[in-house]
């Protein structure tokens, strides 16, 4: 069977915007009512899904911690990748993971045994080397903060994404992610900063200040990794950078326009919906490209 046939699990970052309604989809399915969206219009890969479904992929959304800890949700992610394989009866799935998807899905591979199952691992929008901006605030009461309100919620993944947490797990990670039979790859997007998502424009400005082009809450240099990851022996394993081919923040790399893209419209030949749609539409295509050459 060719690879391009697994399954393929979209997996999300920390904190999705959607948690209600997936809370409630989850709770009622198991109850037995079946509530399932008629469609992911509204869900955090918006409407890429069925997108993809629709030109033949066989693909699922991933449920992990909300902002867990970086290896809670890499548990998560691997009973999920587990319930799939079961399911369909496959060998191995294919993970393409936005932002701290992408981390969850490298601390599943490397510290839950979980190589064998991965075909190849895509990152969209990852920390790979952490983010300035989660130094800043943890440094400006971010961490009391996720003290203090530990024992209603646990916020303690966004320690993970600080760029010594990354760092030290790239470290810890090198020798296998070398040696294992995974293909990586990792897709860097930037946006102007007017076009930027609005609550995200205060990150980009901390970011681009410390390491330059960033996509409103990761930087280029953090999302591309590194070209090669190599074993103390000189094993080489090549990791695939890719530029996003669409301006997109770091919202907009799940399929979501923002306001700010107005900015960018030729009110003389297009209305907002068109605009709207062309613009979703072409993230999408993104996402079937990459389905595509897997």
């Amino acid at each position: 069977m060719s690879n391009a046939k697994y399954p393929i699990i979209l997996a999300h970052g920390i904190a999705r915007f959607d948690f209600l309604l997936n809370y409630f989809t989850k709770t009622f399915d198991a109850l037995g009512l079946n509530l399932v969206p008629a469609n992911d219009g509204l869900h955090y890969f918006k409407g890429i899904a069925s997108y993809l479904r629709g030109h033949g992929f066989d693909v699922y959304h991933s449920s992990v911690g909300f902002a867990a800890g970086v290896e809670q949700r890499a548990q998560d992610l691997r009973d999920e990748v587990n319930k799939v394989l079961s399911l369909k009866n496959q060998e191995k799935v294919h993970i393409i993971g936005h932002s701290m998807g992408g981390l969850d899905a490298r601390h599943m591979i490397v510290n839950h045994d979980m190589a064998a199952k991965v075909s190849s691992l895509t990152t969209i929008g990852t920390p790979h080397l952490g983010t300035s901006f989660a130094d800043w605030a943890l440094a400006h009461q971010g961490d009391e903060f996720i003290k203090i309100i530990g024992n209603v919620i646990d916020l303690a993944g966004f320690r993970d994404l600080a760029q010594g947490a990354c760092n030290s797990f790239n470290e810890q990670a090198r020798e296998q992610e070398a040696s294992n039979s995974v293909v990586y790859r990792a897709y860097a997007a930037s946006q102007k900063q007017k076009l930027v998502f609005t609550p995200l424009q205060k990150s980009w400005d901390i970011i681009n200040d410390s390491e330059g082009d960033n996509d409103g809450l990761v930087s280029v240099t953090s999302q591309h990794w590194q070209s090669q990851v190599v074993t103390a022996q000189g094993t080489a394993k090549h990791i695939e950078q890719k530029l996003f081919p669409v301006g997109a923040d770091h919202l907009n790399e799940i399929g979501w326009w923002d306001l700010n893209e107005m900015r960018e419209i030729n009110w003389w030949k297009t209305s907002i919906v068109t605009a709207i749609r062309d613009y979703e539409l072409r993230i999408k295509k993104v996402y079937l490209d990459i389905a595509t050459h897997l």
